[in-house]
């Protein structure tokens, strides 16, 4: 079963049409766009003779010239049903493939694409495992038929009447939206077993990812079909309670409206989060705006808003922490006790921040750290979004 011999000898030379992103199989009536100067003039010198031309197939689509190496060795022969010229030059044909032949050599002296073809020997082998092979394929393309939408389900039914194993393979791999490689793979697969073998595998991983994208839109849209629900009924309740006159609010929003009132925020804050709880509630609760305000709440009433320590604001005590943890650094030091005098006078939360610059390494982090112990403070570092520390 060796279908890679040829029937003869015998080098037949014919035009032949390279065709880029696109697999052509046996047995396929196709439309094909032919564009290239070369390959007009080789439909034409087909139309002109016997109306047969072969089917060739670009390894690079970029490529204008194709030489032989630029080519699969596999093409299809086939027929030239018809031909329209168009008014921006190119022409439009309607081919009917026949068989796989061999490409042996490009024949570059003509007008026309031309090339030297072997017709490849078909030998097939009805045995019990080609037949298992063969149900097997049905089975897969039903499966791959009924999970894509975009192919008729006449397709399906057009299959069971195949006989020829071969045939079937080459039907399934030609209509099915497979990927350009694994069409080549299949047509330059010669022998009929481990044809229908490699189709298996392309099949079942492809019905695979079919079955996991199904899965992702089923949940997609189950959770789209739950938010609309959800978000009718908060309408519908909304509706209700503003013609019965009275709003009631959500366990959620109320341990929220509780929360912002016992955190003692300033008055500014309060208002502002009230505002935002306003705005939570008229929101539905699955949407992104509803959790952006929910976010921006807990962090208002996380802020330690009443939380306050009693700084310790004596000078020699100061100096003291500050000659503990420094050496050197005096006029920063004296800076820092000033700074604090100001505070001592003056009696007042509000004051001036304190701003130290300098390359990474040279004490900033660590004044910090002794103006916080000195002050009886807690130390806090954050780094600012965007910037980091390289000490």
């Amino acid at each position: 079963m060796e279908e890679n011999k040829t029937k003869n000898k015998k080098k037949i030379v014919k035009p032949f049409i390279p065709l880029r992103d696109i697999v052509v199989f046996p047995n396929m009536v196709v439309p094909l766009l032919v564009g290239r100067q070369r390959s007009i003039n080789a439909v034409e010198e087909a139309m002109s003779t016997d109306n047969l031309l072969i089917l060739a197939f670009q390894k690079d689509p970029k490529i204008e010239e194709p030489g032989i190496d630029d080519l699969y060795s596999t093409g299809v022969s086939a027929k030239l049903i018809q031909s329209v010229r168009e008014p921006t030059g190119t022409m439009k044909i309607l081919v009917e493939s026949i068989e796989r032949v061999r490409i042996s050599k490009i024949i570059s002296d003509k007008k026309f694409f031309a090339c030297t073809t072997e017709e490849i020997k078909k030998e097939t082998a009805r045995d019990k495992e080609t037949e298992a092979l063969s149900r097997f394929i049905l089975e897969l393309a039903e499966k791959y038929v009924n999970l894509n939408t975009s192919i008729p389900k006449e397709f399906y039914g057009t299959l069971t009447t195949i006989e020829d194993p071969s045939r079937l393979a080459d039907s399934v791999a030609g209509y099915l939206p497979l990927k350009f490689k694994d069409k080549i793979l299949i047509l330059e697969t010669l022998d009929e077993k481990e044809r229908l073998k490699k189709l298996i595998e392309i099949l079942n991983s492809e019905v695979n990812v079919l079955e996991i994208q199904k899965e992702i839109q089923n949940k997609v849209m189950k959770k789209v079909e739950q938010t609309q629900k959800e978000y009718l009924l908060h309408e519908q309740l909304k509706t209700i309670q503003q013609e019965l006159g009275k709003e009631t609010e959500s366990p959620e929003i109320a341990q929220l409206r509780e929360k912002i009132l016992a955190a003692k925020m300033s008055k500014e804050a309060e208002a502002k989060a009230l505002e935002e709880l306003g705005r939570l509630s008229k929101t539905m609760p699955l949407s992104p705006e509803a959790t952006v305000i929910r976010t921006y709440l807990d962090w208002l009433i996380a802020l330690p808003w009443q939380n306050q320590t009693v700084d310790n604001l004596d000078l020699e005590h100061a100096k003291k922490i500050l000659d503990e943890d420094h050496f050197g650094l005096e006029k920063i030091k004296e800076r820092i006790v000033e700074y604090l005098a100001v505070r001592r006078k003056t009696e007042s939360m509000k004051g001036p921040i304190l701003c130290f610059v300098g390359p990474p390494g040279c004490g900033k982090t660590s004044l910090g750290k002794s103006i916080a112990r000195c002050m009886g403070r807690k130390f806090v570092r954050i780094s600012l979004g965007g910037v980091r520390d390289e000490a």
